[in-house]
């Protein structure tokens, strides 16, 4: 079989990146499978990417970006889109193209606007998955009101956390859509697991306001303060840098917390660790969580919607706090740093509970969907349950006609503000 995966920038850094390239490496093992990446603006990916996986760019940033059609805007990725600034006529139209021409048996789309595309776009003979790395209430109404119309066309949507494929269910009207958890897979660890015993706390993921490393300093602070000798690294990029640096000379941690930089791959960082830490005031899922989990480390994060929760089991493998509470944050540091026992025991416990997002049990969950799309669209049987659609078609109408008049509203809100400019 031939899967394809269409991918907004394959040569970025990201947590869908990472995860769309582990699953196609994964899925690699049995079958033919590609990554188009809509964009381009470096020579290779920063991410290894498997040589059985074939990728291949449609606009190509260092050459086109003057195009003249790529500064008209898209007419088909979706406004309301997150990334809509970064598409124009010319992804439209490559990627139109490409749908067209695919010969493909599967595709995988990995953002909304992709997943809108691949919706429209594909031949009838192609299997449609659309995948959500984002949740359903992270989206502005007026783009659930384009997912709604657009998605019904899709074999099968998939979302990281139960608790989000639950919201598109109640919430969205797709009727013979399968909706269904699949969580993002971490490769088998290489290296040998943290021992538990390096004095160091590690955090890594893009420097993002919403990912709040500021935080996660503070609190650390607390550690410091009794724990001198400990250490927080924190690894990545991004717009906070300059922030998190004063911070850090402000508090007075420059001996205890360390901006990294980016690391690629982090598995090589995650075992110089004992505890991992996330401080995030919203997580689809916490890709970084897993990757520490797998190398034996446990994790303390925030409990914030929806990721966390469904991957850390507060108190056997890991600590939950409640979202932005410094105070408990650094409280639950410090239990793990105080206890050594305690924490190697937790870190064991942490790498056997994360081998259910290793790549196997994940990739054979994804390839019964294929195998269960592929099937239904050869029949014209549709994918999802039937139980429970009278009451689930009312109450997702009522969340369509709400989200109508929110983005009518706004849309009306545009119209005034740009008659007064």
């Amino acid at each position: 079989m031939k899967i394809s995966f269409l991918l907004h920038n394959a040569y970025g850094i990201g947590g869908t990146i990472t995860t769309t390239f582990n699953l196609a490496q994964a899925l690699a093992e049995r079958h033919d499978v590609e990554i188009v990446s809509v964009l381009r603006h470096r020579e290779r990916p920063n991410f290894t990417l498997d040589p059985r996986v074939s990728l291949r760019p449609l606009v190509d940033l260092r050459h086109e970006k003057e195009h003249p059609l790529h500064l008209r805007p898209a007419g088909v990725f979706p406004v309301a889109e997150y990334r809509y600034q970064q598409y124009s006529e010319l992804t439209d139209q490559r990627i139109g193209e490409c749908l067209a021409a695919i010969d493909s048996d599967v595709v995988i789309g990995t953002r909304p606007g992709l997943n809108v595309h691949l919706a429209l776009q594909a031949p009838e003979h192609v299997v449609r998955i659309g995948q959500e790395h984002l949740t359903l209430d992270n989206h502005p109404p007026r783009l659930r009101t384009a997912l709604r119309r657009a998605y019904r066309r899709l074999d099968v949507l998939t979302t990281v956390t139960e608790a989000d494929a639950a919201a598109y269910r109640r919430k969205m009207r797709l009727p013979g859509v399968r909706v269904a958890a699949l969580p993002n897979s971490v490769p088998d660890p290489v290296l040998p697991a943290a021992d538990g015993t390096a004095k160091v706390v590690v955090a890594a993921g893009r420097l993002v306001p919403v990912k709040r490393y500021d935080l996660l300093v503070e609190a650390f602070a607390l550690v410091a303060a009794e724990h001198p000798d400990w250490h927080l690294r924190i690894y990545g990029k991004g717009e906070e840098h300059a922030r998190l640096r004063q911070l850090v000379h402000r508090l007075g941690l420059s001996e205890n917390v360390f901006l990294m930089g980016a690391a690629a791959p982090m598995e090589a960082e995650w075992v110089k660790g004992s505890i991992g830490a996330a401080a995030s005031n919203f997580e689809p899922f916490g890709m970084t969580i897993v990757e520490a989990m797998r190398c034996g480390l446990p994790v303390v994060s925030t409990d914030c919607p929806y990721g966390p929760g469904e991957i850390i089991e507060d108190g056997v493998d890991g600590r939950l706090v409640p979202v932005g509470n410094r105070e408990a944050l650094g409280a639950a540091l410090l239990e793990l740093v105080r206890d050594d026992e305690r924490r190697r025991r937790m870190g064991r416990t942490a790498m056997e509970n994360a081998r259910r997002f290793a790549p196997v049990p994940v990739v054979e969950q994804a390839e019964r969907l294929i195998g269960e799309a592929a099937s239904a669209r050869r029949t014209g049987q549709p994918l999802a349950p039937q139980s429970g659609r009278i009451h689930r078609a009312l109450v997702s109408q009522g969340f369509a006609a709400r989200d109508a008049a929110y983005a009518a509203a706004s849309g009306a809100l545009r119209t005034v503000r740009r008659g007064r400019r």
